[in-house]
């Protein structure tokens, strides 16, 4: 606890209270698949001008601290949004990948990659040495990468719809690791580029007056295609950057909340019928457009619920499953306890070997969700 109260400047009581209070907690599972670390501790709230998430940890070589991505702020409508928050001149209009946050950083001789909660995850460390080169690191050592992760082999959103059977990381910011400071886009390119990385696509360069209408038919075409929306941009980076969603992007969240309905808050599930009301009366819909919006936005509520309803009649339990894949059985046994230190309960198939690596099913339960139907169904009132 010293070495965390020596890097965010606080007395050793202070860090204690920190941890007392829930705000700062261990973060490290120890094991030989971390070897340069010796502790970690992550904030699980905002804490000064620390974001939630922010990793403090003590290594072979001293001190260190990753911080936590910051928070994009909304826009519900794009005009006069976008006007008053980037004033004047270019706008970059990049695609938002969906899958989770992580960042990507080094310590002594290896990668780590740390989810937006600040865990360092060993499922996602194992794919991130094999695909992000250290020689990034090497020569950027004070750099970290924020990546989307995705694919159909996530531990946290699996998604088909960009192709990737496996899981891979597109790059939608670089910054340094110690300020937060993000660097220009032009330059997060040429780092991309350079290092044969993959980064989320950049879809259009505009004028921030004009914006609004190109970016409505970028989502449309998006949504249309199963995608999730845009991050829109100031080109140095000077300005916070600002994301929007398409409906069906938002459906598709609704539809996961709604069928695991007591496991996420109402805020979760209320602001993206906000979403829908907004965007609506934005893109001007006639009454079939319209019509159509609301019966996507009432099948991703009712039915995914319904379909939790009916499996705890049956006797089952409601879940969430993934396909994982391993390249080391000990990475994977470590993976469970990773799991089991974030607090979920899970069941986890017996490994199969194919093709040189373990392939795992991941079933994350979703025990409120179960237990709340089960009293209902045998009875209790709301």
């Amino acid at each position: 606890m010293k070495f965390v109260a020596e890097v965010l400047k606080l007395s050793k009581s202070a860090a204690i209270r920190l941890e007392e209070r829930r705000v700062l907690r261990q973060a490290l599972i120890k094991h030989p698949f971390f070897p340069d670390l010796l502790d970690a501790y992550k904030l699980d709230k905002k804490f000064g001008e620390y974001e939630e998430g922010t990793l403090i940890v003590k290594t072979k070589d001293g001190y260190d601290l990753v911080r936590g991505y910051p928070k994009i702020r909304r826009a519900l409508t794009l005009y006069p949004t976008l006007i008053k928050h980037f004033k004047e001149g270019d706008v970059v209009v990049e695609e938002k990948m969906n899958g989770y946050n992580v960042r990507i950083v080094h310590f002594g001789n290896n990668v780590y990659a740390i989810t937006r909660r600040g865990y360092i995850c060993p499922y996602t460390t194992e794919k991130a040495r094999k695909l992000v080169p250290f020689d990034f690191f090497k020569d950027n050592p004070d750099l970290m990468l924020c990546c989307e992760a995705v694919g159909e082999e996530s531990p946290f959103v699996s998604k088909s719809v960009y192709g990737i059977k496996n899981l891979d990381f597109f790059v939608f910011g670089v910054r340094q690791r110690r300020t937060n400071k993000a660097l220009p886009v032009k330059i997060k390119e040429r780092l991309v580029d350079e290092y044969s990385l993959k980064m989320s696509p950049i879809l259009d360069v505009v004028d921030v007056r004009m914006a609004h209408e190109k970016i409505i038919e970028i989502v449309k075409e998006l949504g249309s295609e199963g995608r999730e929306g845009v991050v829109i941009k100031d080109g140095e980076m000077l300005k916070n950057p600002i994301k929007y969603t398409a409906s069906q992007s938002n459906c598709s969240d609704l539809s996961f909340a709604f069928r695991f309905f007591n496991e996420y808050g109402r805020n979760f599930m209320f602001s993206r019928i906000i979403r829908e009301g907004f965007q609506s009366f934005e893109f001007c819909e006639d009454e079939d457009e319209l019509t159509e919006r609301c019966r996507r936005l009432g099948e991703a509520i009712l039915k995914p619920m319904i379909d939790s309803i009916k499996e705890v009649s049956e006797g089952k339990k409601v879940v969430e499953r993934n396909r994982l894949r391993f390249d080391s059985l000990e990475v994977f046994e470590l993976f469970k306890k990773h799991v089991k230190k974030m607090g979920f309960e899970a069941a986890f198939s017996n490994p199969v070997e194919e093709d040189g690596s373990f392939v795992v099913y991941f079933d994350r339960i979703m025990r409120s969700t179960t237990d709340k139907i089960s009293t209902h169904l045998g009875g209790d009132l709301w």
